[in-house]
């Protein structure tokens, strides 16, 4: 039976490869969204993790909560086991943007499969944030729509406050989990649009409606298509739209198909040496985010006349431009992301690919063996990351049960993680450096600085402290200024 999984995370930051997870809370429905099970898992913060400070102001967890829970591998494999059940379709709000991805990560670097939830024995995957904005432009009744200084405002707290959605508070994971399933469902009591979005995200039909858009330019470079992209990236002044020209697939990312934004003004400044700096190419991905409409009317009724004229005119010039318009379709289609050296193991998914079979049995063999089985396992990996990224689960995982060369492997690795200097920190997929505890503590000083509540100053005080008791003994780290984070009850101006 298929069943939804509504579900939201409360991480130690943003970094998708150098944060974790701390709190994972879902609700199991039925096809009918009626609640089956919910589950609630905390994660006990890693040793070797520097939470943002930001993030703590945001979620606001006790840090003595942070400090218990289940270790993120254990509690890793029972959010992997719950994403996985059969006929699985995992959803949340912007969960495909954030959560999905951050996910993915997690089960890497823990030796599961990172991608079977997406499709494997039923599974999928829905994204409530795209629905919304499509319910805001063209079926408003649904909701009672909040708006921050007059503008639109399609955050899960302001669409909470405005339609009392949960009584729970907003950043806690299970408030918002409980938020997002009664947000879907009053956008399934619409009918046949709450259908035809939950296609957007199945691959083969997502794929057939962009084929099915019109084809505008035809020519050497191939039929060029004509939709609407929907996005909340494009913002409310743009009615988060966007007239978009099909460029065919990428050559080297072949599940990736490319739209050329027709809603820019410098396009027709672009020559043969500007594409880069002119062009603004959306990379889309069929089932995920953006949505494409096609251009009927009533979507183009939704963009500015001024939009609307804007892209006649920038495809009308690229019909008398096909030479250029080759060399723009060209130049997106054989683009690569540009290499990273010394990517850190654990952001090293996308650069390794998919592991051999010798390995998957190892992954497998390795989240079921006892812990004294784990460390021979972790020695025979063929790819060296795998071998590398299962010892540190390990030392990560059971700090106090290491014999003396993983311990001496530990010690090691958290001197590399609290360098000197911020631009020797460890490195992710996108060239992003693992954020240190230095610059962590001149962040919390700068944070306590401003006006801040009680409970505020007092997660950050913990924050400090813990820095200093984790990395302060590697003689690396010490109280930025000689000053700490002012007692709670004091202020001190920004």
């Amino acid at each position: 039976m298929k069943t939804y999984l509504f579900y939201d995370i409360e991480t130690t930051g943003l970094n998708r490869v150098f944060d974790q997870v701390l709190q994972f809370a879902g609700i199991r429905t039925g096809p009918d969204l009626t609640e089956i099970d919910r589950y609630n898992i905390r994660v006990r913060l890693r040793p070797d993790v520097v939470p943002s400070p930001q993030a703590l102001l945001t979620h606001r967890i006790p840090f003595e909560t942070l400090l218990s829970g289940q270790c993120e591998f254990e509690a890793t494999g029972r959010i992997h086991a719950l994403l996985n059940t059969p006929g699985t379709v995992s959803l949340g709000y912007n969960t495909l943007g954030f959560d999905d991805e951050f996910l993915r990560f997690a089960f890497y670097r823990n030796l599961l499969p990172p991608y079977t939830h997406q499709y494997a024995h039923g599974c999928g995957r829905l994204d409530l944030l795209p629905m919304t904005v499509i319910f805001w432009l063209y079926h408003r009744d649904v909701l009672d729509w909040p708006e921050v200084q007059g503008v639109a405002s399609l955050k899960l707290e302001n669409l909470n406050a405005s339609n009392r959605l949960t009584e729970g508070k907003s950043h806690d994971a299970l408030a918002d989990v409980e938020a997002c399933l009664s947000l879907a469902r009053r956008f399934r009591r619409a009918g046949k649009i709450w259908d035809y979005l939950c296609g957007c995200f199945d691959k083969d039909t997502d794929r057939q409606r962009m084929n099915d858009l019109p084809v505008v330019i035809e020519g050497p470079t191939g039929p060029h298509r004509l939709g609407i992209m929907v996005d909340s990236q494009f913002g409310s002044e743009r009615n988060y739209q966007a007239p978009v020209l099909g460029l065919g697939d990428s050559i080297p990312y072949a599940n990736q198909s490319l739209w050329l934004r027709l809603d820019r003004e410098e396009l027709r400044t672009t020559d043969r040496e500007s594409i880069d700096d002119t062009t603004w190419v959306i990379r889309k991905k069929a089932g995920e985010p953006p949505i494409v409409l096609p251009p009927r009317k009533r979507f183009w009724e939704r963009l500015s006349p001024e939009i609307v004229t804007l892209a006649r005119e920038n495809k009308q010039w690229l019909e008398g431009e096909p030479d250029l318009l080759g060399r723009i379709v060209s130049h997106h289609r054989r683009f690569r992301y540009p290499d990273i050296p010394d990517v850190d193991p654990d952001g090293a998914l996308y650069e390794n690919g998919f592991p051999s079979p010798g390995d998957r049995r190892l992954c497998r063999q390795f989240q079921s063996a006892a812990f004294e089985q784990r460390l021979e396992i972790a020695r025979r990996f063929s790819d060296p990351c795998l071998g590398t990224l299962a010892r540190r689960i390990l030392f990560r995982n059971y700090p106090d049960r290491l014999d003396a060369e993983l311990r001496r492997e530990f010690e090691d690795y958290m001197r590399r993680i609290n360098p000197d200097r911020v631009d020797s920190a460890p490195v992710d997929y996108r060239g992003r450096r693992r954020r240190t505890p230095v610059e962590t503590l001149a962040e919390i000083r700068r944070l306590a600085g401003e006006r801040q509540d009680a409970e505020a100053l007092g997660l950050l005080r913990e924050l400090e402290a813990y820095i200093m008791d984790v990395f302060g003994r590697q003689g690396r780290v010490e109280r930025v200024g000689g000053e700490g984070v002012p007692p709670v009850g004091s202020r001190r101006e920004a």
